[in-house]
């Protein structure tokens, strides 16, 4: 996983930047009816019925992501998920994404087709379109910003702001494991650069490095809740950990909530890797972040349509806003619910 592979490779210059770009075109015919024009205009035009969505994110190398353990496939398709991901937040459908990049000399077209192909699967696994996007060199590594559109009808936009006082706390999933994933794979990377000849077995931890290195978008559960004919009251996706996302949704809602530890669902090899690394699994939870699992409130009335579905798992309810954002632990202890996981620079904060 970590051994460099040395094959003939084509430098990009040898390409330049509108061979690249046609390059790229190949691999990207238009599905979506609303897609009118895609790559190779001044422009993309796209035609949304209904309330259209927007949303962008930005991966650098070395601030968030690592190619000494990431595979540029997964890259690209995670790259696409972490966008998405925030489409469906708003209980919207995605339907096309652009995608710009900065690459530096030392990335061949290989490379850069291997990004693209992780890219293409995600789009043909999610039906949207590539419509355009940019490329442009780099001084150092790798940068990728995506910026995806979805459409939604307006009664059935879930925005953060929208909680009221005694909905419950629904969560989709499972969390910790790409918090998990990640602690194996920089753990490898230690050993690596000990001994360059040994191969991680990374059989066992399977299940939290595909959570940190391949997420995937919780489509299902937005069509999940079309079919329940449920409307979220508020909705976000959790990308920074749990805390930190309650804390945006209540504070947006001008709302208190309470959640309670054992109520948070966690995966059986999550426990175990915490346990390895003499983690608390609770604060894999809270702050781990990277799951984009879909955490949303909704009125106490869908609480029999919920309760027992294998996909949800209802972990506490809203309060009034005086009361604050409390954990209620296994033992009955009430604590202040506090944002632990990744903080991003102010500048680079998600709008």
């Amino acid at each position: 996983m970590f051994e460099e592979k040395k094959s003939s490779t084509t430098p990009l210059s040898s390409l330049g930047e509108f061979g690249l770009i046609e390059k790229i075109k190949e691999g990207f015919p238009i599905a979506q009816a609303s897609s009118k024009v895609g790559i190779g205009d001044d422009a993309a035009v796209v035609h949304h019925p209904d309330q259209t969505v927007v949303s962008t994110d930005m991966l650098v190398e070395g601030v968030h992501f690592d190619l000494s353990y990431v595979p540029l496939k997964h890259l690209g398709y995670k790259a696409v998920m972490v966008n998405l991901s925030d489409i469906y937040a708003m209980n919207a459908h995605p339907t096309q994404i652009t995608v710009s990049i900065a690459v530096s000399n030392r990335f061949p077209l290989e490379a850069i087709e291997e990004l693209y192909a992780g890219i293409g699967h995600a789009c043909t696994r999610y039906k949207v379109d590539l419509v355009g996007g940019d490329t442009t060199s780099s001084q150092t590594g790798l940068v990728i910003s995506v910026t995806a559109m979805g459409s939604v009808k307006k009664e059935k936009i879930s925005y953060r702001s929208g909680a009221k006082e005694n909905d419950l706390i629904v969560l989709s999933g499972d969390l910790g494991g790409a918090y998990t994933g990640l602690q194996i794979l920089e753990r490898e990377k230690a050993v690596y650069k000990v001994n360059p000849q040994s191969q991680p077995d990374l059989s066992t931890y399977a299940y939290a490095v595909e959570r940190q290195l391949k997420p995937e978008a919780r489509k299902d559960i937005v069509e999940l809740l079309e079919e329940l004919k449920i409307v979220p009251t508020s909705m976000i996706d959790v990308s920074d950990g749990l805390s930190s996302e309650l804390l945006h949704l209540s504070k947006a809602s001008k709302v208190g909530c309470q959640l309670y530890e054992d109520k948070i669902p966690i995966d059986p090899q999550v426990l175990a890797i915490c346990k390895e690394f003499t983690i608390n699994n609770t604060t894999a939870a809270l702050n781990g972040g990277e799951d984009y699992e879909l955490l949303f409130t909704v009125d106490q009335s869908h609480f029999e349509a919920i309760k027992n579905h294998p996909l949800l798992s209802i972990i506490g309810h809203i309060t009034d806003q005086a009361s604050g954002c409390n954990l209620v632990t296994g033992l009955g202890q009430q604590i202040e619910l506090t944002a632990q996981g990744w903080t991003s620079h102010p500048e680079e904060e998600e709008l």
